[in-house]
C-alpha cells in the first residue's frame, strides 16, 4: 500500500506539473491496430518515472476489455534481477479513437495521465510512449532486448520531440546487460 500511495503522488504531481510547456503537441503513430498493439512489451528504455528506478525486467502487458478499455499490468522485479516481483494495474482509455494513439492511463481515480504512443514500427515489435509534457517516455519491444542501433534510432525519435537527452536511459533486462542502468549517449 506503501508503495501505491507512493506512485499516485508522484503521478498526480506530474500530472499536475509542467502544464506550462511550451512544446508543440508530441506527434503519434498514424494509427494504432489495438488488437496488434495488445500483449506483453518489454521496457527498454526512456525517461523513467522514479518508481522505475529500481526496476529490473520491466514489462508492461495489455489486453483489451470488452468496454474498449485497456486492462494494463506493469510488473518487475524490485532492485534486483532477483528481487520480490511487484504490479501496477492502471487501466487505459482510448482519447483519440482515429488513431487510436492517443490514451488516458488511470492510476488513481478521477486522473487519466497523458499516454500516447509515439512511434510504432511496421511489424509491432518495437514502440515508443510519450507524453505531451515530455517528462517520462518509455521504448518497448517484444523481446527484451533490441539491437543497439535500434535503441539508438528510438532514443533520437525522443530527442526530436524534444525530450532531453541526458535523462534517456536504459532499463534493466537481464542480468547480462551490465550497462543497464547508463546513459544511451
Amino acid at each position: 500500500m506503501k508503495h501505491f500511495f507512493w506512485l499516485t503522488s508522484i503521478l498526480t504531481s506530474s500530472f499536475f506539473a509542467g502544464g506550462c510547456a511550451t512544446h508543440a503537441p508530441i506527434r503519434t503513430a498514424p494509427k494504432v491496430d489495438l488488437n496488434r498493439f495488445m500483449g506483453d512489451w518489454y521496457v527498454i528504455g526512456g525517461v523513467l518515472t522514479p518508481f522505475e528506478k529500481n526496476a529490473y525486467n520491466p514489462v508492461e502487458s495489455y489486453s483489451l476489455n470488452e468496454d474498449g478499455t485497456i486492462a494494463t499490468t506493469f510488473r518487475f522485479n524490485k532492485g534486483s534481477f532477483d528481487g520480490p516481483e511487484k504490479e501496477y494495474h492502471p487501466k487505459g482509455f482510448i482519447r483519440d479513437s482515429s488513431s487510436n494513439a492517443i490514451w488516458g492511463m488511470q492510476f488513481i481515480w478521477p486522473i487519466k495521465a497523458d499516454y500516447r504512443i509515439v512511434y510504432l514500427d511496421p511489424d509491432y515489435s518495437q514502440t515508443i510512449v510519450g507524453r505531451n509534457r515530455r517528462d517520462f517516455a518509455w521504448i518497448m519491444a517484444r523481446s527484451p532486448t533490441i539491437p543497439e542501433d535500434s535503441y539508438q534510432e528510438m532514443v533520437e525519435i525522443l530527442v526530436a520531440e524534444g525530450y532531453p537527452r541526458e535523462k534517456i536511459r536504459k532499463a534493466p533486462q537481464s542480468a547480462t546487460d551490465p550497462g543497464a542502468n547508463e546513459a544511451s549517449d
